[in-house]
């Protein structure tokens, strides 16, 4: 019994639980075939799937490519107008020269910024915000939302940022505007800002301009005229040499009324010269010769005239194109020698005398008209020995018409 229970005791079989643990081998096939079936229906449900999106992407290209060959510009929001101007908009030229427009987003002490629709703002120095000189970019009316048209002057090697002008423009259209207005023969004001040997420096529309001191109408000095407004006519207008010549005397004498020769004009003494006096009639300088001073001879200007006093004084001629005019005070005396014994007397009938003046203008014109008929015979006209005008026709007298004799014809009203 003692070996009998030895040897059962010696037997080994599995425990239960490992027993239990294992599934028969068709088992385990039908779960492979089942999850194989189940792969299977799923990839065909992915590849149907997939074939009816490419199907469906297919027809959409096919329907997009016969609407774009049949009716290209069928649904589309905006006209190939539309589209060039948006083109026009963000392409622009870099290259210096080159104009671009802006709006102005933001200004400082320095200059401003400008939005050109670039990779990166451009900027706007002050220095080059006006062609007149500013401390800043305002005062030239730049304020943010300001959009204007600039010139590509230069490039910020830090960031590749554009850099802009205004000045420059406003210097081309400056030299169109001074060359207008010297074909237009207009004065206008000038501000004398500097002076050099041979005259001063004005600036008209934002250039500078020279004007020699054979062009200035007064006697004053360089250093008197700095900072004044004085009227200007332009000489020369040449932006390729950056010549702009101006005269103060030609405007001058434009600005004035027609000083018609015989026309008595009130002017002040301005300065005393060996040959005669300078005298101011209203802007426009004048020259009184020393021989038309008075019938008597006068061998010391200073003993009838003093710089400041107050004259009339008769035109005797005027040279607009050189801004020249001749006066006198000897055709005004009412004898000879009252500019230099009664002045005032002088002056108290210059209109009357001066009327005389051009009466006898006008009857020496008559004259001169008469010799040129005389000596015309195409004119069918002559003039006798005494003055008498004829044959004008048939009806008139043989011997002519006495033109002193003849009466005018009473008013019948």
């Amino acid at each position: 019994m003692a070996s009998l229970a030895q040897q059962i005791g010696g037997l080994r079989c599995p425990s239960l639980s490992t027993h239990l643990s294992r599934k028969p081998s068709y088992t385990n096939n039908i779960n492979h075939t089942v999850k194989r079936t189940q792969t299977t229906k799923a990839a065909a449900v992915v590849s149907n799937a997939q074939t009816r999106e490419r199907m469906k992407l297919k027809e959409m290209f096919e329907e997009a490519y016969e609407r774009c060959r049949t009716a290209p510009y069928e649904g589309v929001a905006f006209t190939v107008d539309d589209f060039h101007n948006a083109i026009e908009r963000f392409d622009y030229n870099s290259e210096l020269g080159s104009k671009v427009r802006g709006t102005v987003f933001n200004v400082d002490a320095n200059g401003a910024y400008v939005d050109i629709t670039a990779k990166s703002s451009a900027f706007l120095p002050v220095r080059e915000a006006c062609i007149h000189g500013i401390k800043h970019v305002q005062e030239a009316g730049i304020v943010p939302g300001m959009r204007d048209e600039y010139v590509i002057i230069g490039e910020n090697e830090h960031d590749d940022s554009l850099i802009l002008s205004l000045r420059q423009i406003q210097y081309d259209l400056a030299w169109e505007r001074c060359r207008q207005l010297q074909a237009e023969d207009v004065v206008l004001k000038g501000k004398v800002v500097g002076a050099n040997k041979g005259g001063v420096v004005a600036i008209v529309e934002g250039l500078r301009g020279f004007i020699p001191f054979s062009q200035i109408s007064s006697n004053s000095s360089a250093e008197e005229l700095l900072e004044q407004e004085i009227p200007l006519k332009f000489v020369e207008v040449d932006e390729e040499q950056s010549r702009l010549i101006l005269s103060n005397r030609k405007a001058r004498a434009d600005s004035q009324a027609q000083l018609g020769i015989g026309s008595v004009v009130t002017g002040i003494v301005q300065s005393l010269k060996p040959y005669g006096a300078f005298i101011d009639i209203g802007g426009v300088n004048g020259l009184l010769h020393v021989s038309q001073i008075s019938h008597d001879r006068v061998s010391d200007i200073a003993t009838v005239l003093q710089p400041g006093d107050t004259l009339k004084v008769m035109v005797l001629s005027h040279d607009r194109e050189r801004g020249r005019v001749s006066l006198s005070t000897k055709k005004l005396e009412p004898t000879p020698g009252d500019m230099i014994r009664n002045p005032k007397l002088v002056f108290e009938k210059a209109e009357e005398m001066a009327m005389t003046f051009r009466q006898r203008i006008a009857q020496a014109e008559a004259m001169a008209r008469a010799d040129m008929l005389r000596f015309s015979p195409e004119s069918e006209l002559s003039l006798n020995s005494e003055g008498i005008l004829g044959p004008l026709g048939s009806d008139l007298p043989p011997d002519g018409l006495d033109l002193n004799e003849t009466s005018l014809p009473e008013d019948s009203s």
